[in-house]
């Protein structure tokens, strides 16, 4: 995969906003999802939520990344996966916003995966936009 697979976000034809909601399970590299083939996603917005009544929760959110040279620029110090939240503690009752007034590109081919220790627990809101050239 590489900087083919994902539209020319100065062409974009379509941009169309989503949200979407995880009840996270204690694995933390569960695939959530993942960008399909031609598409760019703009996240704007990632909340993680304490829905547990009794109990502190911790939550691990990341993004692999697809492509480790994706602009075709050696960058020799990239990470993967890309960690938004390690084992981060939310309070009973809480929320955590993981991306907030930001932007965070995924490209095509690229997971979004999440988890937390508690099944169930734990409710991800991701906010969205699809950006596709076709």
């Amino acid at each position: 995969m590489g900087a083919s697979s994902s539209p020319n976000i100065v062409n974009v034809s379509s941009i169309f906003g989503v949200t979407v909601g995880f009840a996270l399970g204690a694995t933390a590299t569960t695939d959530l999802m993942t960008v399909a083939a031609n598409k760019v996603l703009r996240i704007t917005a990632i909340r993680a939520t304490n829905v547990d009544t009794s109990n502190d929760v911790t939550v691990t959110v990341s993004i692999v990344p697809a492509d480790d040279d994706p602009d075709g620029i050696a960058d020799l110090a990239s990470l993967s996966p890309l960690r938004l939240a390690l084992g981060i503690t939310i309070p009973v009752g809480s929320a955590l916003d993981l991306v907030e007034k930001g932007q965070i590109y995924m490209r095509a081919g690229d997971v979004l995966e999440g988890g937390a220790d508690d099944t169930g627990n734990v409710e991800l809101l991701v906010s969205y936009e699809v950006l596709d050239d076709a």
